[in-house]
């Protein structure tokens, strides 16, 4: 298969765990090749905001492939007529944390030369950002008074910053933006509930923000892009919301992973479909042919095995040996 055939607007390729660093390498390969066929930007799952200036959250700023990649991207705009970018997509949010959304939003007003007190609002910064703020809905600041005021007060930097038509407006937006996706998140932390139903909540607010964003980059951008992150944003959640917006011109290659020794993880047996994939691949290859099989069952949480359901929202595989 040639992906360098792909006409999507968003190519999107997944990864079934971030602990195999062989994925992203191949991205970074795979990126090279698409950028001389109408590809100009790369959207990774990272802090949107973060990425706006070259950083990485999630810990991914650590990672070689990462660094090589902002390397190579810095060396390659130097002589080309038409720059790469590169974007993050997602929230600001770790597993178990958010944070204030004060420092979005101060960037935003700044911007647009407001007088606006923010920061009286949102207090200190470690109230939201706590864990128990997440964990806990009694302690989440997320729908006190100053929230739901803070949330006016964002609607409206946005909806002033969208009257804007300087290219430099769009840095503030994407501020306020974060700002606006990390109250709305707040909100949906302290909302009560079991743990499963509040996990399950604040997964489809993190899907819908990384969606949101997606989008907002394949309208920016003017030419195609390449979309890196784990399966499971990709072939549900995320994806899924942005494949119902723009139909064949979102791509899903959905990841698949043979043996890792930095995973400690064997073999597939032969009637999986990572069994079936590995049969004829020597390092990696990309294929059209969805395998028949089964779900795999010797993975730990670390490493997300295929499924039927992701198989059949895919519309080829990356199968790494």
């Amino acid at each position: 298969m040639d992906i360098t055939d792909c006409t999507a607007g968003l190519l999107a390729i997944g990864e079934p765990t971030h602990f195999e660093p062989a994925f992203a390498r191949i991205r970074n390969e795979l990126f090279a090749r698409l950028a001389e066929h109408g590809f100009r930007s790369i959207a990774l799952e990272t802090d949107r905001v973060a990425a706006l200036d070259g950083g990485f959250s999630h810990g991914f700023g650590e990672l070689d492939a990462n660094q090589q990649l902002l390397a190579w991207l810095r060396e390659y705009n130097e002589t080309a007529d038409e720059p790469l970018t590169c974007h993050g997509f997602d929230a600001p949010t770790e597993m178990f944390s958010a944070p204030s959304p004060r420092t979005y939003l101060e960037h935003a007003r700044d911007y647009l030369g407001l007088e606006v007190d923010i920061a009286t609002l949102t207090g200190d910064d470690e109230r939201w950002s706590r864990a128990e703020a997440i964990l806990d809905p009694a302690a989440s600041p997320g729908a006190s008074p100053e929230a739901r005021e803070l949330r006016v007060i964002a609607d409206d930097l946005l909806t002033a910053l969208d009257a804007r038509v300087e290219t430099a407006s769009r840095r503030a937006r994407i501020h306020a933006a974060a700002g606006l996706d990390l109250l709305r998140y707040h909100a949906a932390s302290a909302r009560p509930g079991d743990q499963e139903t509040r996990i399950a909540r604040l997964a489809g607010a993190r899907a819908v923000i990384m969606a949101r964003n997606l989008l907002d980059i394949h309208a920016s951008e003017p030419g195609r892009t390449l979309v890196f992150a784990h399966n499971s944003h990709l072939g549900s959640g995320a994806g899924e919301i942005v494949a119902s917006r723009l139909g064949g011109r979102y791509a899903f290659v959905v990841g698949s992973l043979g043996h890792s020794e930095a995973l400690g993880l064997g073999e597939p047996a032969a009637d999986t479909y990572e069994g079936v994939l590995q049969r004829g691949t020597d390092t990696w290859r990309l294929t059209a042919e969805i395998p028949a099989g089964r779900t795999r069952d010797d993975a730990d949480r670390r490493y997300a095995p295929l499924t039927r359901e992701l198989l059949e929202r895919a519309d080829a595989v990356l199968h790494v040996a």
